[in-house]
């Protein structure tokens, strides 16, 4: 996945467009024109290239997870049975389908699988442990961290 964007150049309007559009990704064409100083035309050509070069990946309206009344960050550590191929993709699919766990990191370490899932408590996640997460192929080990507060969550990439 790293060397898709290696060939790719991104000069400084490229830059302050994605900066522009990570924070408001609703911005008229026309405004957005405007804020770096290029023609409509140009500016919607500048854009679509990056969506056609997938350096836009999509564009979403970001929910607070209070909106869910899911408020509650969990951070799972998972060790599965076997790393072979196949039962990692196999247990990729399988997070990939259930709706609370909001993201999944294949891990270095003591943990295979880094997991934040989003509950409306105690009792909601233990349900969730004990018919979701258990239920994972391969799973042989569950270690789970509540966190107290988000401090910060941040939803733009920066670039250099």
């Amino acid at each position: 996945m790293r060397d898709k964007f290696r060939n790719l150049s991104l000069d400084r309007i490229d830059h302050a467009i994605l900066k522009i559009l990570q924070k408001d990704g609703r911005i008229s064409n026309n405004d957005l024109a405007d804020r770096i100083g290029l023609s409509a035309s140009a500016c919607l050509r500048r854009v679509k290239a990056l969506e056609n070069n997938d350096v836009i990946d999509r564009y979403v309206a970001i929910v607070p997870q209070t909106a869910a009344e899911l408020p509650d960050n969990v951070f799972v550590q998972i060790t599965v049975e076997k790393q072979t191929k196949e039962k990692l993709a196999e247990f990729e699919r399988s997070v990939k389908n259930c709706p609370q766990i909001m993201e999944c990191y294949l891990m270095s370490g003591d943990a295979d699988y880094l997991l934040r899932v989003i509950v409306s408590d105690a009792s909601d996640y233990e349900r969730l442990h004990m018919d979701v997460l258990t239920a994972l192929p391969g799973v042989s080990q569950i270690k789970s961290n509540f966190s107290l507060r988000t401090v910060t969550k941040k939803t733009s990439i920066p670039f250099k």
